[in-house]
C-alpha cells in the first residue's frame, strides 16, 4: 500500500511541475549564448570594484550589457535592449545613473538594480544575464 501511495505521489509531483520560463519567454528578444570574463584588477573595470557602480559594454548581448555592483558579492547584469520592442535602433537603452531609457518615444525606463520597468508601457522587464564573481574575475553569461 505504501508503495502504491509513493508511486502516485511521484506521478503527481512530476505532472504538477511545469516551467514558468516558457510562459514568460520574451517574444521580442532572441536568446543568445555567450560567456565573457571581466578581470576586475584591470583599470578598465575598476569601477566594478565598488558597490553602487556600473559598467556598460556594447560588445556583448544584442545591444550591449550593463553590469551593476550591488554589494561586492552580488553583481547584476542586464541586456541593453528594451524588452518591450523588437530590436531596432531606438530600442538600444541608454544608461544614466541607475536607469536605462529607451528612445522609441514611449517613455520606457527600467532600473538596472532590479530590471523592473519604472516608466512607460510593456509587460517585460530587462533580460537578466548570469553574473558570478570567482576570485577577481566576474563572469557574465547566458
Amino acid at each position: 500500500m505504501q508503495r502504491i501511495f509513493l508511486i502516485f505521489s511521484l506521478i503527481f509531483i512530476f505532472l504538477g511541475c511545469s516551467s514558468d520560463d516558457d510562459l514568460r519567454q520574451n517574444p521580442y528578444l532572441p536568446h543568445l549564448n555567450f560567456s565573457v570574463n571581466f578581470d576586475l584588477s584591470l583599470p578598465e573595470y575598476n569601477q566594478l570594484n565598488f558597490p553602487g557602480n556600473k559598467y556598460v559594454t556594447r560588445n556583448y548581448g544584442i545591444n550591449g550589457i550593463v553590469i551593476f555592483n550591488l554589494n561586492n558579492d552580488q553583481y547584476l547584469a542586464f541586456e541593453l535592449t528594451d524588452p518591450n520592442h523588437v530590436p531596432q535602433t531606438c530600442s538600444s537603452l541608454t544608461v544614466t545613473g541607475t536607469e536605462a531609457s529607451c528612445s522609441c518615444g514611449d517613455g520606457n525606463k527600467y532600473t538596472i538594480i532590479t530590471g523592473q520597468q519604472i516608466a512607460g508601457e510593456g509587460e517585460y522587464s530587462l533580460k537578466p544575464y548570469r553574473a558570478q564573481k570567482i576570485g577577481g574575475v566576474l563572469q557574465i553569461s547566458n
